[in-house]
């Protein structure tokens, strides 16, 4: 098996040996040690090294990063095949082709293709991003709510990006950042959701909630109210605004919101 030393790698990758110590460190390759103790690395180890660099740019979850090196590093053959590589990573997944052979099911946000023969100092390396869906994002972003909130953020912002009109994204977006107490950027990004979608009630309605959170009750009776013209018979935004203008010291308006909401919950109206 062929080996290549730190200054072939730094050559064939484009990496500073800085980067390339640092993947080491971080543990995604273990290189042989050579003569004075110096780094021998694999073809495997050439590959790893700069998926796992491509990825780390492209901001994904290190812990991410390390699981879909294990799996690459499990596919890779020994040594460059005739027909080139082409890896794809998205998410805790590596899919791998070889020619017309196709490892995983191919799909994905990050594409690395890898041409040439690095037994003959050649290896080039085409880094592109994939053409990724504004629904894609949005599923994407969904699934790692549980997980990773701030990957969950990024993927709702490309979603977005993408499809300003795709409502669920400002909807969730929005969510979550109140969830995380991040309250001026949650009111952006209804607000924007808004004035792309248009009065959509739910949208008014989370700005409803936010506002109320913020204690700019005016704000929030306002937001419920232009949600009810949009949906009459969004039943919470009754209880919220019946709740909120008790505060504001409006009875009236808390008693027929009230009996609204009963009559559209089921229960006994006043």
């Amino acid at each position: 098996m062929h080996r290549y030393g730190v200054r072939e790698v730094e050559k064939l990758l484009r990496l500073p040996r800085s980067t390339i110590r640092a993947l080491i460190d971080a543990g995604f390759v273990s290189p042989a040690r050579g003569p004075r103790n110096a780094w021998l690395f694999s073809f495997q180890d050439l590959i790893v090294l700069r998926t796992a660099q491509a990825l780390a740019s492209a901001k994904v979850a290190p812990k991410r990063i390390t699981r879909s090196m294990k799996e690459l590093r499990r596919a890779l053959p020994e040594s460059m095949p005739l027909s080139g590589l082409s890896i794809c990573a998205v998410g805790d997944r590596v899919v791998v082709r070889e020619g017309s052979r196709r490892w995983q099911a191919e799909s994905g946000q990050y594409l690395l293709a890898f041409e040439g023969d690095p037994a003959r100092g050649a290896l080039s390396v085409i880094e592109r991003k994939a053409q990724t869906s504004a629904r894609d994002w949005l599923d994407r972003a969904v699934a790692l709510e549980g997980s990773d909130a701030g990957a969950a953020l990024e993927a709702y912002r490309q979603a977005v990006a993408q499809d300003p009109k795709l409502m669920d994204a400002h909807v969730n977006l929005g969510w979550l950042l109140h969830e995380a107490g991040r309250l001026a950027e949650a009111e952006r990004a209804y607000r924007e959701g808004i004035a792309a979608c248009g009065g959509d009630p739910l949208l008014l309605y989370n700005l409803g909630v936010l506002l109320a959170d913020m204690s700019r009750k005016s704000e929030a009776a306002e937001a419920y109210e232009a949600a009810l013209r949009e949906r009459p018979g969004f039943a919470d935004c009754h209880y919220n605004l019946a709740l909120l203008c008790e505060e504001l010291d409006k009875p009236r308006d808390a008693i027929r919101h009230m009996a609204r909401y009963r009559r559209l919950t089921g229960g006994k109206s006043d």
